[in-house]
């Protein structure tokens, strides 16, 4: 199964190609995507990205995990969370959400394995 492209960003608002829905935040894994609602894990911009707000996407069989930071680089990536995914054997890049949706294309686009989690926002 492929990545799936991310056809559109732009404030507030995220399309992954192949899907009916729009989300505000969104994951998105080898086959597959859905919104990333903050609220199933009590994740904010501080302290950030949580490995509870990962395992559905690293479960999926990533090799390369993309996090998008938001617009304004709000959202925080804490070390502990970085130690994790490696742990997990798995590749992590950490981008403001623009330089993430075009990094984790790139990836999809050349066949990798790549997951992503991305915060279209501050």
């Amino acid at each position: 199964m492929s990545s799936p492209e991310i056809a559109s960003l732009s404030w507030g608002h995220m399309k992954v190609k192949g899907c009916p829905a729009s989300y505000k935040d969104c994951k998105v894994w080898p086959g597959g995507s859905r919104a990333w609602d903050w609220r199933e894990t009590g994740t904010d911009h501080h302290p950030g990205v949580q490995p509870v707000d990962l395992e559905e996407v690293l479960k999926k069989g990533v090799e390369t995990l993309v996090i998008g930071r938001g617009m304004n680089e709000a959202l925080q990536v804490p070390s502990t969370t970085l130690d994790y995914i490696k742990k997990q054997g798995v590749d992590v890049k950490v981008f403001q959400t623009e330089k993430a949706v075009r990094e984790y294309n790139t990836l999809a686009g050349q066949g990798s394995k790549v997951g992503g989690v991305f915060h279209s926002t501050c």
